[in-house]
């Protein structure tokens, strides 16, 4: 059996991806990993409130393991503190990291060379699979998800559950799964769940935010000079 940790963001291809993971018998999953703004006490990127992370864990029944980072870290900052977690799980015999990203090649390459330091190994169940397929995977299956978090265009969606409507008027640039951080999701119901995860809607806040520069950006495309917005919808335990 492949023991593995799980990176968790608490979204809906997390949730898709962890769903095919258990179906595999194979895979032992023995955390489930978030990142956490522990400035805000909030999911990294997505600004979902912890204790809603930790009504997801429970209900899936996977313990939760987080990672605290300081807001905003430069790439030295997360690199250090990434690679301390990841040299403890493998020294706990983990051998395999389990990410739900589908297309972004930098990405997975920055990820796989991390890894690849500490001696372990990613896993990519939904890698390269059509997004409009996965999204319509996910609803079919019963998942809910909210949209907790958009790039400043897409205002008019943050806060609203995904559903075949939603979908059908997205903008044509904006993939359907958010695959190029258009916008970020809390799944709260689904066949992983015991549970399903209640929540209600708060204050949306837009907040800018100033791009990294090249030197601490992992794709190299960023600068200094570069603001970006994101819509932010304050999601809370109801």
């Amino acid at each position: 059996m492949t023991s593995c940790i799980f990176n968790w963001s608490g979204g809906k291809d997390s949730a898709l991806a962890l769903y095919h993971c258990l179906q595999n018998p194979e895979l032992d999953i023995r955390y489930l990993v978030t990142t956490i703004n522990d400035a805000v006490d909030r999911i990294s990127m997505h600004g979902v409130r912890t204790e809603l992370l930790i009504q997801q864990a429970e209900s899936i029944g996977i313990p939760l393991y987080q990672i605290r980072l300081p807001e905003m870290p430069d790439m030295a900052t997360y690199d250090k503190v990434m690679t301390g977690h990841l040299t403890h799980f493998k020294n706990e015999g983990i051998t395999h990291s389990i990410f739900g990203d589908i297309f972004l090649e930098d990405l997975r390459n920055y990820r796989d060379k991390r890894l690849a330091e500490v001696g372990m190994t990613g896993i990519y169940p939904l890698w390269k699979r059509d997004t409009g397929e996965l999204i319509n995977e996910f609803l079919s299956l019963g998942f809910g998800t909210v949209i907790a978090c958009v790039q400043d265009h897409l205002e008019e969606i943050v806060g609203k559950e995904i559903d075949p409507e939603l979908i059908k008027n997205l903008p044509e640039n904006v993939d359907v799964c958010g695959e190029n951080g258009e916008f970020h999701t809390f799944a709260f119901k689904g066949p992983i769940f015991k549970n399903k995860v209640k929540y209600k809607t708060g204050e949306k806040v837009f907040k800018e935010y100033k791009a990294p520069k090249k030197s601490d950006d992992t794709c190299g495309e960023g600068t200094d000079k570069t603001l970006s917005g994101f819509w932010y919808c304050d999601l809370l335990p109801a």
